[in-house]
């Protein structure tokens, strides 16, 4: 069983565990306070596909997130108020109030939850890829020792490879990874297609945005080296607004609505049968 498979599996036991069965939205308990404003503020970093950027032709705000967060408003009947901000920005906004919401591709992580509490919607994680042309030989993720790759400097895509390639490489006796700091995913693309690195390390949300965009050109590289979640991040004591969200999620997963629009961005494979809280690691 693979290491996804495994995390999912988990996930879908605590879950049956855990949970009583999903409300409909007629059940949902609005916060007062929501009720009388109206409206869901909602913070939002347009710049990364398919989770929220913007459409090239028309400028118009799009993505995976942007379709979930307006259904998650209709559950609630509350508009939905986007507020574009810097990705830094986002979680400042959050703590002071200022946003009722992070609506953006955010990981929850145990550090984060010192300040924010999350409601965990989407299964992520640090996915090796390459270009089509060397998927005869970069099958597996040992295939990617000895090998050039690349992560966002940034991110926990870089220090993770080097853990990933320390454990199961050199571990092994095989050559380690060289592992590149690169100046984000686009920055990541544009090495490998320029024949600097053999494979990158980049969100499966992100490569799937790929594949889709450039047919023909990348292929996958085995398993994620680790597994995560996205979640939706609230100030650490809005637990009403959060509880309300997801329940509203869990209403769309029944209705089926979620798995429609993790299909229509391609990344039904890393749907979850149901929200977690605080579930990250």
């Amino acid at each position: 069983m693979s290491k996804r498979h495994a995390f999912l599996k988990a996930l879908t036991l605590a879950t049956a565990i855990a949970l009583p069965a999903v409300a409909g939205a007629e059940d949902i308990a609005v916060p007062e306070a929501l009720k009388a404003k109206g409206h869901l503020v909602v913070g939002i970093e347009s710049s990364y596909p398919p989770m929220a950027y913007r459409d090239t032709k028309t400028n118009e705000r799009v993505g995976l997130n942007i379709d979930l967060v307006t259904a998650i408003g209709k559950k609630l009947d509350v508009e939905v108020q986007w507020e574009e901000m810097g990705f830094e920005q986002l979680m400042t906004s959050v703590e002071t109030g200022r946003i009722d919401m992070i609506g953006a591709a955010i990981s929850d992580l145990p550090k984060r939850r010192e300040k924010m509490t999350f409601v965990d919607y989407l299964v992520t994680g640090a996915q090796p890829f390459t270009l089509k042309a060397n998927a005869e030989t970069l099958k597996t993720n040992l295939d990617l020792c000895g090998k050039r790759v690349g992560a966002p400097s940034f991110t926990s895509y870089f220090p993770e490879a080097k853990k990933w390639s320390e454990k199961n490489c050199v571990a092994a006796g095989k050559p380690a990874i060289t592992v590149n700091g690169t100046n984000g995913a686009t920055a990541t693309r544009l090495d490998l297609k320029q024949g600097r690195l053999d494979a990158g390390v980049l969100g499966p949300e992100f490569v799937v945005h790929l594949m889709r965009d450039e047919p023909d050109t990348y292929a996958l590289v085995g398993e994620p080296l680790l597994t995560s979640l996205f979640g939706l991040a609230f100030k650490k004591d809005d637990t009403a607004t959060r509880d309300a969200v997801a329940k509203a999620i869990d209403a769309l997963i029944a209705d089926g609505s979620y798995t429609e629009i993790l299909k229509k961005h391609g990344l039904e494979k890393w749907a979850m049968a149901s929200t977690k809280i605080d579930a990250g690691e």
